[in-house]
């Protein structure tokens, strides 16, 4: 029986792809499954993935016959999988030895649904330590019990699919899957909806997955308009916590992270193609008039002067056709 599977997307990462296999390698057990996705890459990643076919114990490769995006990947990897635990990795990212092992051996000591763990993120030369925003650590606890406060960053904030591992059962109860299609932030309504619906977690101090940024092909650097589906993201995770028992307490917290991120996108806005650019803002204004309106005013006021006052700017905007593109 395989106890693990790890789900890896690779997309024109040729570059990379070699170190990420070889910390697969270094992690490899018998019982370990490694299921590496070719998202119809048209450089030399796929030439790379079929000879890790043939040399990484426990490699199953998968290819696309259309680029899907991540979130579509992660399905195919995740429809594939057969393990007991299952985690993620990304193709241009990488793993310290034996990192596999101490997670799952302390995952099946907890019982817990799922863990998170700390990332090492990794700029040209530099190394930091990126912490999961939540304090206690090794100790089982209510998933739920870790969205909020509002106006602090939590679990929730701390989306990153590969630095954690999953119980099978989350997959079977559908928790494990992203919204198809979404070509980033995919895996904002997964976190969200992973901390409403299951029913147990823990926070683990280790960090060995290393997070490379600034890689030039990722979506986090290329201003197109595949960078607004962070919208139909967050539509989708209002939306759910709207139907919640709990939405009362949550909605603040989900308007006021989307706000939060708007914000964010709004003042880095030069660096989008300029029809990205007046989209962005258009569909920006549309979606804070979808939000809650008295939940919208108390995160506006909540917020510092200079994203309020941005982010009610482009709130007066009129909502013109190209929102709906």
């Amino acid at each position: 029986m395989v106890k693990l599977s790890v789900i890896v997307p690779f997309y024109n990462v040729q570059t990379y792809a070699p170190d990420t296999l070889r910390s697969l390698r270094a992690n490899a057990r018998e019982d370990f499954e490694f299921i590496l996705v070719d998202d119809c890459a048209t450089d030399g990643t796929p030439e790379i993935l079929e000879r890790a076919e043939r040399d990484l114990p426990g490699a199953v490769y998968v290819r696309h016959e259309k680029n899907g995006g991540l979130a579509t990947a992660r399905n195919t990897g995740l429809d594939k999988s057969t393990g007991e635990y299952i985690t993620f990795l990304d193709g241009d990212d990488w793993l310290a030895p034996g990192y596999y092992e101490q997670m799952l051996a302390a995952m099946e000591d907890l019982g817990c649904d799922f863990v998170r763990t700390d990332h090492v993120q990794c700029t040209a030369r530099a190394r930091t330590i990126t912490r999961v925003p939540h304090g206690r650590r090794n100790v089982v606890m209510n998933p739920r019990d870790a969205i909020l406060p509002t106006d602090r960053s939590t679990s929730v904030d701390y989306p990153y699919a590969w630095a954690g591992m999953y119980h099978r059962r989350l997959a079977d109860e559908g928790l494990l899957h992203f919204t198809h299609g979404l070509r980033t932030a995919e895996d904002r309504p997964w976190i969200w909806r992973l901390h409403r619906e299951a029913r147990s977690f823990a926070v683990l101090g280790v960090h060995g997955v290393f997070y490379r940024r600034g890689v030039s092909s990722s979506l986090t650097q290329i201003g197109d308009v595949r960078q607004l589906d962070f919208i139909r993201a967050f539509d989708q995770v209002i939306e759910e916590t709207a139907r919640d028992r709990d939405a009362d307490a949550l909605l603040p917290k989900a308007v006021r992270t989307y706000c939060a991120i708007i914000s964010h996108h709004l003042g880095n806005i030069e660096r989008f193609e300029p029809q990205v650019a007046r989209k962005l803002r258009s569909m920006s204004a549309a979606a804070m008039k979808r939000m809650p309106q008295d939940v919208l005013k108390d995160a506006l006021d909540s917020m510092d002067y200079e994203r309020a006052a941005r982010l009610r700017r482009v709130k007066r905007r009129p909502a013109g056709a190209e929102v709906a593109a």
